[in-house]
């Protein structure tokens, strides 16, 4: 099993604090995290396959300075966690974000024990995500514009985000810890089964104090509080984007299989 290479991690998102099982650096870990590595699907839409091992994992996120979707992006920031002294689980969930059909438990969350408080950390769930982690107490808690809370339905926990309309379900989960196998079932679905969301949509998401910013195939919508400006992209803009607004070394002339079953 690969051990963790801390030091290339911090590098990777910039973080440059002493690192200790504190609230202080957790909030800045996850801060950092989430702000630096994009949410992405690329190497399934190019038709990479997607392995969760931790040296597979650092190879794609922090050497190769590429993104990632929850499992991966969940499962590096749980190792680094973990090496920093937290004592942290992961979580299963089932996305309710834009659909009220139960969907299977496709997302990868963590839960964090300190100080006799539990905090939900999550640095994979794109542009809807958190960029510090929120408690888990019923309570509304506000970061840099938006507001979210952790609320309970029967045995089940849901994540919300304050909407003008009124709270919105982002996903719900059973707090209860799953083992590394639960995430390569889920994994295997999401990046293999044909009609994932993951095979059917290329998508890039980058989330900062400001806004985020959102490719969807070839929309490209870039979010600033409550103002959201979208454009529709040529296909052969696309590598460019993911360069520019994601940070991702993707050479033009790149083909993803969403686009391509678009044209026909």
């Amino acid at each position: 099993m690969a051990d963790l290479d801390l030091k290339a991690y911090l590098r990777r998102i910039g973080f440059e604090g002493v690192v200790k099982a504190d609230l202080a650096t957790l909030q800045a870990l996850h801060f950092a995290h989430a702000t630096t590595i994009p949410f992405e699907n690329v190497a399934i839409q190019m038709g990479e396959g997607i392995r969760l091992d931790l040296d597979s994992i650092q190879a794609k996120l922090v050497r190769r300075r590429r993104g990632g979707y929850c499992f991966e992006q969940n499962s590096l920031f749980l190792a680094v966690l973990r090496e920093a002294g937290f004592e942290v689980d992961p979580f299963e969930a089932r996305v309710r974000l834009g659909t009220e059909a139960v969907l299977p438990r496709t997302h990868m969350l963590l839960r964090v024990k300190l100080d006799r408080s539990n905090l939900l950390a999550d640095v994979g769930f794109g542009g809807e995500g958190l960029l510090h982690p929120v408690p888990m107490d019923g309570e509304a808690h506000s970061q840099f514009g938006r507001t979210y809370r952790v609320v309970e339905e029967g045995p089940l926990r849901v994540l919300q985000s304050k909407q003008l309309v009124g709270w919105m379900d982002l996903y719900a989960f059973e707090p209860s810890p799953r083992h590394p196998v639960d995430f390569e079932m889920g994994n295997w679905y999401t990046s293999t089964f044909p009609e994932s969301r993951f095979l059917k949509t290329l998508t890039a998401q980058r989330v900062t104090p400001e806004g985020r910013l959102v490719l969807r195939n070839l929309s490209f919508t870039a979010v600033t509080g409550d103002q959201a400006e979208e454009r529709i992209l040529e296909p052969g803009e696309v590598p460019r984007v993911l360069r520019e607004s994601f940070g991702l070394d993707i050479p033009d002339g790149t083909r993803f299989r969403a686009l391509e079953i678009e044209e026909h």
